[in-house]
């Protein structure tokens, strides 16, 4: 006897999920994404109790004995084992899948080979573009599975051109900026469960269910980061290429030392190892030249931002073309709302900003809503190549900031 054949009093405490699979449910075998936290737990719950034939798969992606120095860290020995608890709870089968080797190649060898070339990486964005939504969703398919399941807090809708993804009902958990890479085909085969629910209502259903993952924090640390210190990370994977070289300002002048681009970011302004009397902050970082350069608030402006590995799912085009001068809402980090901008496409992708933005960083995501949709739908997005300066296409009260020295892309 498993949890979901408790009292009637506990069943009616989950609330019932269509999958909008035809034919019955029972017909149907659904994979689940399980990390062994709450949110994907009640995520196989739901899908258990509503009827669907539920498999979860738990993802080794690295060496647990790493992880298990700190707690808090996704996919840990740890989780594993929550994992494989839950789903025993629940009565349902569970598999660990090694995904060692490809979470090494595509996730954390892109993490050290990014910051070494002076961008700043999202490693979990990656993770859901290859290992997540590429590597784990074949091999549902590969299971007979009719769909995968994940407890990522997006909303997935069918229009007129088929699936769309939406940002979820909790703006606070919404994750649709690091689901920008999924594909039409990737969201046909997915399901979100938990995008109209808040977490307090997910937290509530699995202490209902008795689950103990119900109080387990959120993670907050890059999985395989379990020290939060990003740059011993990078020195263990490309031992002996991290270089000193030199901290500059924008107008030529240099302030100082530093032991290695990987210790910076644009837009950081603690930590720079200089004193001059003013606030300064980073403005770009040439890796080739090992440089730092370093510059007042208004040289963080950016107008346009030139994207690489651009993902379209909004509405269908027949070239990129299409989309030159069509208006978006833009969102450069996730912990910033998204804001009016237009696509530039003639020549190659780019975003130009209605009012230029702040602290904008190369290799983070830069991800496009429809305004047209109160910014509901997500339209795709692309990875940050560069960056163009406010100060550099428009006059105005940064015009007259000094050229800033030759950065590579």
């Amino acid at each position: 006897m498993t949890i979901l054949d408790a009292a009637p009093s506990v069943r009616a405490a989950i609330p019932d999920i269509d999958l909008g699979l035809p034919g019955p449910r029972a017909s149907h075998r659904v994979v689940v994404a399980m990390s062994g936290g709450v949110d994907s737990s009640v995520c196989a719950a739901l899908v258990a109790a509503a009827g669907y034939e539920t498999v979860g798969i738990t993802l080794q992606l690295y060496d647990h004995g790493e992880a298990l120095k700190k707690k808090g860290a996704c996919c840990a020995g740890q989780d594993i084992h929550d994992a494989r608890r839950v789903a025993d709870r629940l009565g349902i089968a569970h598999y660990v899948l090694d995904y060692e080797s490809l979470f090494r190649q595509q996730v954390m060898d892109d993490f050290a080979d990014t910051y070494l070339q002076g961008a700043t990486p999202i490693p979990c964005v990656r993770c859901n573009q290859t290992v997540k939504f590429k590597d784990l969703l074949g091999t549902a398919r590969d299971l007979g599975a009719s769909c995968m399941v994940t407890g990522h807090y997006v909303a997935r809708a069918v229009g007129d051109d088929g699936a769309q993804m939406r940002r979820a009902a909790d703006a606070a958990r919404d994750q649709s900026y690091f689901l920008f890479a999924t594909t039409r085909d990737q969201l046909d085969f997915l399901r979100f469960p938990l995008a109209t629910l808040p977490k307090s209502a997910v937290r509530e259903i699995a202490a209902v269910l008795g689950l103990e993952v119900a109080d387990k924090p959120d993670s907050q640390d890059i999985c395989f980061v379990p020290t939060g210190r990003y740059a011993d990370v990078v020195a263990r994977l490309r031992p002996g290429a991290i270089e000193p070289g030199e901290i500059v300002h924008v107008d030529g002048r240099v302030l100082g030392r530093h032991d290695g681009v990987i210790h910076y970011t644009v837009g950081q302004r603690r930590g720079l190892g200089i004193a001059t009397g003013e606030p300064l902050f980073v403005v770009k970082i040439d890796a080739p030249a090992r440089r730092v350069v370093v510059g007042p608030r208004d040289a963080l402006l950016v107008q346009t931002v030139a994207l690489s590995e651009v993902n379209w799912i909004g509405e269908p085009v027949a070239c990129e073309d299409d989309l030159d001068g069509r208006p978006v809402l833009a969102r450069v980090r996730s912990t910033r709302p998204p804001v009016p901008a237009r696509l530039r496409t003639l020549a190659g992708w780019h975003v130009q900003f209605d009012t230029p933005e702040e602290g904008v960083a190369p290799g983070q995501a830069c991800v496009l809503y429809d305004p047209a949709d109160q910014g509901d739908r997500v339209l795709g997005g692309g990875w940050i190549q560069r960056t163009t300066a406010a100060w550099e296409t428009a006059a105005g009260s940064t015009a007259a900031l000094p050229p800033v020295l030759p950065v590579h892309p």
